[in-house]
């Protein structure tokens, strides 16, 4: 059975974030995805996701925020 890249413990990942603002955890070994860059990583899933806890803190589209 394969193992989910998106939850493997052990591998290398990284943050990505779109023109919204949202946050994204990716894995290191895949291509991103169209529309999203890299804000953070590589590293741990553990430091990507403390990454995107400490610094995606208003999760409502960059968009949206602007207008409020």
């Amino acid at each position: 059975m394969s193992t989910n890249p998106f939850e493997d413990e052990s591998a290398g990942y990284v943050v990505l974030m779109n023109d919204e603002d949202q946050h994204s955890i990716w894995p290191d070994k895949l291509d991103l995805p169209t529309g999203w860059r890299r804000a953070f990583g590589v590293g741990s899933r553990a430091e990507c996701l403390a990454y995107i806890k400490a610094n995606w803190t208003d999760i409502r589209p960059a968009s949206i925020r602007t207008t409020s």
